[in-house]
């Protein structure tokens, strides 16, 4: 099962959009395995944002990220980075494909509602950036194979 990470970011949470985030997640059928509201700190958001260190958006970015609380989740399911990647549009809503959270909702690059992890490497780096390993669950929902099939345990 692969996880990745999805945050809810300030402006997301801000327009009371985390119900539709977390609904278009599990509508596409994969399992939230952790989640908490929480104020990002500059370390968490420095640590997260790392990648574009010398970009000089930087400075906005992290005070973007930090300025109010944000949701961040664990989110598993086969091909998870990709299936999420693809919900949440490109960064750029004017270029996110119709449909999709970006495309949908956001204002611009910046404000752009969400933050998906973009590789499955980058998903389990920032994985560890928010949560210890004993925060994440692991669990079968009722409607799935394995459940109904009667090839889990308990």
């Amino acid at each position: 099962m692969e996880r990745t990470l999805v945050l809810v970011k300030p402006e997301g949470v801000m327009r009371g959009l985390i119900g539709e985030v977390i609904s278009r997640v599990e509508r596409k059928g994969l399992n939230i395995a952790a989640i908490k509201l929480l104020k990002i700190s500059r370390t968490q958001a420095e640590d997260l944002y790392s990648m574009h260190k010398t970009k000089d958006f930087f400075s906005k970015l992290l005070n973007q990220i930090t300025s109010t609380p944000i949701v961040v989740m664990v989110v598993e399911g086969p091909n998870a980075v990709r299936s999420v990647r693809r919900m949440v549009g490109a960064t750029d809503p004017q270029e996110a494909d119709p449909g999709s959270i970006r495309a949908d909702f956001a204002l611009n690059t910046t404000q752009n509602i969400v933050h998906a992890a973009d590789s499955v490497n980058n998903a389990e780096r920032e994985i560890r950036i928010f949560f210890e390993p004993h925060e994440i669950l692991n669990y079968i929902k009722p409607t799935e194979a394995k459940f109904l099939l009667g090839l889990h345990t308990p």
